[in-house]
């Protein structure tokens, strides 16, 4: 008879998936379906504070929902402490994630990873919004880089060293994988997470391409973010 002790069964780590929402019940069953297919996993929904009836939804549907105060920084912390699992996976509502992503996410942190993100694909033909997607693709892919659409993933232990999310007005997302570059090992995941392309939708393709790239180099600069949110005002 074989020596079970000579066996090792490949255990992943779990995984906790923190989805920030406002007003978003006109996406609440597509939201619904998708968590639904993940439920296997630890999943909070941290609602800051709609007019529209969200939680309501997303509660009547089954899903753990609780509140915080309005802003995608303080909702992500709030979310990551009602959790316990080993990895945090920060998802946008209008980012689809599948099982085969969290599997993959899985895998990389147990090779080694600490923290990191998806390529990205945005939900638009249009060939300018393609190139965009490509180019955010590419800059994670070739530097420690990553925003909030590409699903952000980390060790909780880092996490917790960075002590969260620093509750900023705008670039939460830059802000936490800057400082945790040098904290651990960063990985670009090549399994593309689709999202929407609807703030691109709503200002114009142009100008919105222009002011997100002003934004982040403002960012970059040193700026202050509260500064840099009177002239981006995002449904978050």
């Amino acid at each position: 008879m074989a020596d079970p002790s000579r066996y090792t069964v490949w255990v992943p780590p779990q995984v906790a998936i923190v989805v920030p929402v406002l007003n978003e019940v006109g996406s609440a069953a597509a939201l619904i379906a998708r968590l639904q297919a993940l439920s296997e996993h630890e999943i909070v929904v941290v609602d800051g504070g709609s007019s529209d009836g969200t939680a309501a939804r997303l509660q009547e549907a089954g899903l753990s929902v609780c509140s915080s105060d309005r802003g995608r920084a303080q909702q992500m912390n709030a979310g990551a402490a009602r959790t316990r699992a080993d990895v945090l996976l920060f998802l946008h509502a209008d980012t689809e994630l599948t099982p085969k992503h969290v599997q993959a996410a899985q895998a990389a942190i147990e090779a080694g990873t600490d923290f990191g993100c998806f390529t990205l694909c945005l939900d638009s033909l249009d060939p300018r919004l393609c190139l965009v997607a490509k180019l955010i693709s590419l800059r994670s892919q070739v530097m420690v880089s990553a925003t909030g659409d590409q699903a952000i993933f980390m060790r909780r232990s880092l996490f917790c060293d960075l002590q969260g999310y620093r509750e900023i007005a705008l670039c939460e997302d830059l802000d936490l994988i800057r400082r945790a570059r040098g904290s651990g090992r960063f990985a670009c995941l090549n399994h593309s997470v689709r999202t929407s392309a609807r703030r691109w939708r709503r200002r114009g393709i142009l100008r919105t391409i222009l002011l997100m790239w002003a934004l982040r180099i403002g960012c970059h600069a040193g700026i202050d973010p509260g500064l840099l949110r009177r002239v981006y005002e995002d449904a978050r």
